[in-house]
């Protein structure tokens, strides 16, 4: 079964969330603060955590930190009663997978956590057996195993930094806008989503850099898009 992990000081909404998700088969946990977030997630493997970011003991911002600093990956789901650009942006830029505004319609909620599972389904299992793995100069990439490699050392992704890394080097040399990115990766219009799109590669893009060596293998064409090129 599917184990979503869902993290707020609001006991309400953690009650309103789980009965929404688990009428959609869903096992759910619970947790009340960052402390006991970081606890759970180091106990035991969950598909995604919904994380609420004004939390008691740790908040959410630095729980996502610490979570991408050990090396979980698990996609993160962020909550927030702020609505400005900068706090989706910290959100995003910490290693979050999305950000949904308080209050939000549960059944809206509902659908985003499917989408992200759904992506993370569709990675595993891949479109095409032959497209499992691909080598781009000393950037290797196997979708299968969820790892991508630069000269042999292990490069350490969130899930949609791993996922935009796979759509441009399945094309080198393609541009790809941040609408085309954002509607194959999260499978939703495209309205608004350049900026999400553009923390996530800025991400990717600081973490490549350092892999390769100072090296910027992925291009901004400005007003067009995003290529990675070798």
């Amino acid at each position: 079964m599917t184990a979503i992990l869902i993290a707020d000081d609001d006991k309400e909404i953690v009650d309103l969330v789980q009965l929404y998700l688990q009428n959609e088969g869903y096992e759910i946990y619970q947790a009340y603060d960052g402390e006991r977030v970081l606890e759970l997630v180091n106990e035991r493997e969950f598909s995604l955590v919904i994380l609420d970011i004004m939390m008691p003991k740790l908040d959410g911002l630095e729980v996502c930190r610490r979570m991408r600093s050990d090396g979980i990956l698990t996609p993160i789901l962020m909550l927030s009663a702020k609505a400005e650009d900068n706090d989706k942006i910290m959100g995003l830029l910490t290693g979050a997978d999305d950000y949904m505004i308080k209050p939000f319609n549960p059944l809206e909620l509902s659908v985003r956590v499917k989408a992200i599972l759904r992506r993370i389904k569709q990675m595993q299992q891949g479109a095409k057996p032959e497209s499992q793995h691909l080598v781009i100069g000393p950037i290797e990439i196997n979708r299968d195993q969820h790892i991508v490699t630069v000269s042999g050392s292990e490069l350490h992704l969130t899930t949609s930094e791993f996922d935009i890394l796979y759509l441009l080097a399945s094309e080198p040399g393609r541009v790809f806008s941040s609408e085309y990115i954002f509607e194959k990766i999260w499978q939703e219009q495209a309205f608004g989503a350049s900026k999400t799109v553009m923390v996530h590669i800025s991400n990717l893009r600081d973490k490549m850099r350092v892999a390769m060596g100072g090296e910027n293998v992925i291009k901004t064409i400005w007003g067009v898009g995003y290529k990675i090129e070798i």
